[in-house]
């Protein structure tokens, strides 16, 4: 039998508290719309921040007028995006059009700002072929439903983009339940092996579906995963934009300098349904918690940090929540003009030559689509 040790070999309360404290929320505007991080208060002109705030009006009415589009039959899948306007919308703003974009399914808002022509999107939606042909001038990929798989593909784009040498990084997004995959473990491994420009967004929004992160992992935090990979973690309050934009463009000057990839684990919360699939977060969610983060809304909070420095009005928000209306009612009617998906479209894009066992079913389709 095996002497027991004198002297405990690890303290793990004493460990897992030095973890915590090196991995504390990073902030710039508290829920009242003051600025109680001045020494990092990012670098961003009057009118930049006028155009972040717009930006993330418009996701708003988007995903408001979205919902109402899957309702009505319109749109296909749909994933609702209201209360995450801060971590989508504030870490693309500090992007570069250069950049390349690696979404999951609820980040079809940053497509958009990357480029993506709106009526594509809701292409993409209906699962339309057309949605997922990204203009020559965007950079970016459709977005991932397999959970967690961008991370992998982002930690390729990223090493690609070393190799030649651009001065770019690959950026993608995931929630706290695709952090419990292992694509997430094998994606910032391999960036941080290879020290690849890449940004990897985790957007906590505290229900993976319907399990609490909690219940997910025994980490305290998902940004402290990082250290395992060798690459820089931060956490974020994901309702700040300021401190979103502030963390994602930091990221990305360590990345094209060459001082490797970072996790940022954005704090935020979903105010709708994890898709308009059946889901219903009453069963899983408390009133208590839904106020909770109500009360941080990201909108309410920069509008009122905004309004403190006399750069935002109720005129303001209003034209454009009217442009915003018109372009969607106008982008949805270009999406309705598309002509319908077929079979044979879905099998020609498939296949430049067409294996032996598909030959006689084009045939066949083609035949009743004469019709």
């Amino acid at each position: 039998m095996a002497a027991k040790t004198k002297n405990q070999v690890v303290d793990s309360k004493k460990q897992f508290d030095a973890i915590k404290k090196q991995f504390e929320t990073f902030q710039i505007l508290n829920e009242k719309g003051e600025v109680v991080n001045e020494a990092a208060m990012p670098d961003l002109s009057n009118d930049e921040l006028r155009e972040l705030m717009r930006r993330m009006v418009y996701t708003r009415i988007l995903d408001q007028r979205s919902i109402s589009l899957n309702r009505q039959g319109r749109l296909g899948f749909y994933a609702p995006t209201a209360g995450q306007e801060a971590s989508q919308i504030a870490s693309h703003y500090a992007l570069e059009k250069e950049d390349f974009v690696l979404p999951g399914y609820r980040d079809v808002p940053q497509l958009i700002w990357h480029g993506l022509p709106l009526y594509q999107a809701f292409l993409f939606s209906r699962g339309h072929f057309r949605g997922n042909q990204m203009p020559d001038d965007v950079n970016a990929l459709s977005p991932q439903i397999i959970i967690g798989a961008q991370f992998v593909q982002t930690a390729g784009v990223a090493l690609g983009i070393k190799k030649r040498g651009k001065k770019s990084v690959a950026i993608t997004y995931t929630g706290d339940g695709g952090a419990s995959q292992g694509d997430f473990y094998e994606g910032i491994n391999f960036a941080g092996a290879y020290k690849a420009p890449a940004i990897f967004v985790v957007q906590n929004n505290r229900y993976a579906i319907s399990t609490p992160v909690e219940k997910q992992s025994a980490a305290e935090t998902i940004a402290q995963k990082a250290a395992a990979a060798g690459i820089t973690g931060v956490q974020v309050d994901g309702m700040d934009p300021l401190a979103v934009y502030a963390a994602t463009r930091e990221a990305r000057e360590r990345a094209v300098n060459g001082d490797g990839p970072s996790l940022i684990e954005t704090l935020c919360f979903r105010y709708g349904p994890h898709t308009m699939a059946g889901d219903d977060p009453t069963k899983y969610r408390t009133k208590e918690i839904e106020n909770e983060w109500e009360a941080k809304d990201p909108l309410v909070r920069f509008r009122k940090f905004l309004e403190s420095k006399d750069l935002w009005t109720e005129e303001d928000e209003n034209k454009v929540i009217d442009a915003a209306k018109e372009e969607i009612k106008e982008a949805i009617k270009k999406a309705d003009a598309e002509p319908k998906q077929k079979v044979t479209d879905l099998i020609s894009n498939m296949y430049e030559e067409l294996p032996v066992n598909l030959v006689e079913q084009m045939e066949i389709y083609k035949e009743k689509e004469s019709k």
